[in-house]
């Protein structure tokens, strides 16, 4: 086995990882602290990790297991997401600074327990700085498998000693976010005879759905993947499946797949009057929220709806019940409350508003420690 591992400000970087520099524009302007590459020869890993802040505590982010077209996308891929994180570990109100891994490839041909393992040692050697979890295109039984090559793991099976599957608790923070926003567009919190497009129906999706219904929503639902759209469809008859679920009349918007979903193009267009789901980066710019705002559009900032899967994982490393972690993931109802309160209040972009929480929460901790 040959483990590589080098930081993006090294003096050193093989023609392999050019394209790293193809993004010193997003390190300017968003530094982190540590992007570290890793490859295996042996069992064709080749990983990311990008540690964006651990001024709170640790890094935690998934790992996500993805066939990136190119190296370039893979690492504005895991830039991106590792920063949200250490904005969502701040809202979520939990003691962890904000990281996240990518593996390149497909899940499907490219997953072996010999992948898996070399990985773990790579996260080992960060020597608990970063703490890995799931995320698409992982799932516990692959924590298992990282968990016997590293201490730093969240998120296994509850036989192997983690929570199991945060998809669960991802999706009752992504329900509780959408009723908030409810509550603040229409006065009322009740989702009786309105219609919610679901994007995406894997592990995330497929529990919102049921939320959903429970609620009285109607739901029509989307996936690029045919068997997780059969099991939709055999599960919840009642829903409705459709081609694309972002052209359609809806009330509701929830984004619960890969993000970028919102353009300039698609939030001119969209005739949703909330947007809510379990997407990360859902806006392709920032600029593209102006849009929806001009337009009345209520948008949840993704990085706080989907926070839940963060508190579950991170309830691990305090020992926390299942009844405390739904208990906190049920308090992001009053986070998104507060957000959107914020932003009509000093009449600033929803986005703007959470991420001036986040960053109150960030300065706090700081001034307390000091």
């Amino acid at each position: 086995m040959t483990l590589t591992a080098e930081p993006v400000n090294s003096t050193h970087i093989s023609d392999d990882t050019a394209g790293v520099f193809d993004r010193a524009d997003y390190l300017r302007d968003y530094p982190h602290e540590q992007v570290s590459f890793f490859q295996d020869p042996a069992s064709g890993l080749k990983a990311i990790v990008a540690i964006h802040s651990t001024t709170l505590g640790p890094a935690l982010g998934g790992t996500r297991f993805y066939p990136y077209a190119d190296e370039s996308s893979a690492v504005t891929d895991v830039l991106r997401l590792s920063r949200g994180m250490t904005y969502k570990a701040a809202i979520a109100g939990v003691d962890l600074g904000g990281g996240k891994a990518v593996i390149i490839g497909d899940p499907a041909t490219a997953k072996s327990t010999e992948l898996l393992g070399a990985y773990a040692k790579f996260v080992q050697t960060l020597g608990g700085r970063y703490i890995t979890a799931g995320d698409v295109g992982t799932n516990s039984d692959d924590l298992d498998v990282i968990g016997l090559g590293t201490d730093f793991v969240v998120g296994r099976n509850a036989k192997a000693g983690g929570s199991g599957d945060s998809a669960p608790m991802t999706a009752l923070g992504v329900f509780q976010s959408l009723l908030a926003a409810a509550q603040a567009h229409w006065g009322s919190r009740d989702l009786t005879g309105k219609t919610v497009g679901v994007e995406g129906t894997g592990k995330v999706g497929y529990e919102l759905i049921k939320l959903l219904l429970a609620d009285g929503g109607t739901v029509l639902a989307t996936d690029v993947n045919a068997a997780a759209l059969a099991r939709v469809k055999a599960d919840f008859p009642q829903v409705q499946i459709v081609d694309s679920v972002i052209d359609a009349d809806l009330d509701v918007y929830a984004p619960c797949a890969m993000g970028a979903t919102l353009s300039h193009a698609s939030a001119e267009a969209i005739t949703a009057a909330v947007i809510c789901g379990a997407a990360n980066n859902q806006l392709t710019e920032p600029e593209v929220e102006s849009v929806l705002s001009e337009r009345g559009i209520t948008w949840v900032p993704d990085y706080v709806a989907n926070g839940g899967g963060l508190i579950q994982v991170a309830g691990e490393l305090k020992e926390h019940t299942a009844e405390q972690v739904k208990a906190q993931v049920e308090k992001i109802f009053d986070t998104v409350t507060e957000i959107l309160a914020k932003s009509k209040a000093e009449a600033i972009l929803a986005g703007e508003a959470a991420d001036a929480v986040a960053e109150a929460r960030i300065a706090q901790a700081v001034r307390s420690r000091t």
